[in-house]
């Protein structure tokens, strides 16, 4: 990242390079190919608009996702007609508010397709902080400055996700003796 704030393209192409699958998924997980397409690109280019604002010595990864989880953010917005000032938090009622037509089908598949399904039936807000937890290794301090909102506000919704993760995959898992 240094090199690249420095003005050095082939940074550029390592970072994407590195990076570009992971940003990528982010997106998949809550949205259709063509939309997780064009929020990468927007990402990036905002990614290379604020390159002088990094800090040297800080994560790459964490900045890059905080980036990511706003460009969400301002689909979600635009997806649910927000104002430009709604947060995770209003997201969340939105979200709350609304009923996911596939959380009545029946779970089909191996364990891998049933545990995506499962993550997908998740709201958008938790989605996105099981997806940065888990798949991305952020911490709940990073998660919490990558959507502007408290550690506090990304605990309870983390714990909301994993709660309703383990319910609806409850058969997956060995009985207690």
């Amino acid at each position: 990242m240094a090199a690249y704030r420095s003005g050095d393209g082939r940074a550029f192409d390592e970072l994407f390079r590195r990076l570009a699958p992971r940003v990528h998924g982010f997106f998949l997980r809550s949205f259709p190919a063509a939309v997780a397409d064009d929020l990468l690109q927007t990402t990036f280019l905002k990614v290379h608009r604020a390159r002088a604002e990094f800090r040297p010595g800080a994560r790459v990864r964490p900045w890059l996702f905080a980036i990511a989880a706003r460009v969400r953010l301002d689909e979600l917005r635009r997806l649910y007609r927000l104002p430009d000032t709604a947060g995770e938090d209003e997201l969340e009622r939105v979200e709350d508010r609304r009923t996911d037509p596939r959380a009545d089908g029946a779970l089909e598949g191996d364990t891998r397709d049933r545990v995506r399904e499962a993550v997908a039936r998740l709201p958008e807000s938790q989605r996105a902080i099981v997806h940065l937890h888990r798949f991305e290794g952020l911490t709940f301090p990073e998660i919490a400055r990558a959507l502007g909102t408290t550690e506090g506000a990304v605990k309870l919704r983390a714990f909301r996700a994993y709660e309703k993760l383990r319910a609806l995959l409850a058969d997956l898992a060995p009985e207690a003796a």
